[in-house]
């Protein structure tokens, strides 16, 4: 089962120094043990939030799979690490995963029609979504159908002071726009 792991640099996770390719461990309970790891990537954000600080990847999750239906988190015996994800890469993922179920629970780190960059990122969905921040903010917009929530629409953009500039509002034309404050 593909999906997506977080950890500090270096591939460590919990003490535990992670390889790229298989690993394994005996036993998988999702509150408990086993390698842990996210269906919606989004959820990484949960326990790795400091994107300075974490490195994602894509993981393949396989032996014996545990839930607990707090989140997407997947507790497994056996976890193949495949491949790193730049942060961009990340939210990409994050979006398209969204579009792929889009009346899934939202993931708490997403925010409905707009919002600011904390932590480097923000992203927003909704009929309309608009976002802003900082330079080297990270923007991911997804835009829903009015009437069947379904996504139709996805942009991602850095803030990098020349096509997308700090503190302006962009909506998923990457387009500037003019809100107002409620």
């Amino acid at each position: 089962m593909i999906a997506y792991k977080a950890f500090e640099q270096g591939r460590v996770c919990l003490g535990y120094q992670f390889s790229m390719g298989m690993n394994r461990t005996d036993k998988a309970n999702c509150r408990q043990n086993g390698f842990h790891c996210a269906e919606n990537p989004l959820d990484c954000l949960t326990y790795y939030p400091d994107m300075d600080q974490s490195e994602y990847y894509i993981v393949d999750a396989g032996g014996d799979i545990d839930e607990d239906g707090w989140d997407s988190k997947i507790s497994c015996t056996e976890l193949t690490v495949l491949k790193k994800l730049t942060h961009r890469d990340f939210f990409l993922h994050g979006l398209a995963y969204m579009a792929d179920h889009p009346l899934r629970e939202w993931n708490r780190h997403v925010k409905k029609d707009r919002a600011e960059a904390v932590c480097g990122y923000v992203v927003v969905r909704g009929t309309d979504p608009v976002a802003k921040g900082q330079a080297g903010d990270i923007l991911a917009l997804a835009k829903e159908d009015t009437d069947t929530g379904v996504v139709k629409q996805i942009a991602l953009t850095v803030v990098d002071g020349v096509e997308v500039m700090p503190d302006k509002w962009y909506d998923v034309n990457l387009k500037e726009r003019q809100v107002m404050m409620l």
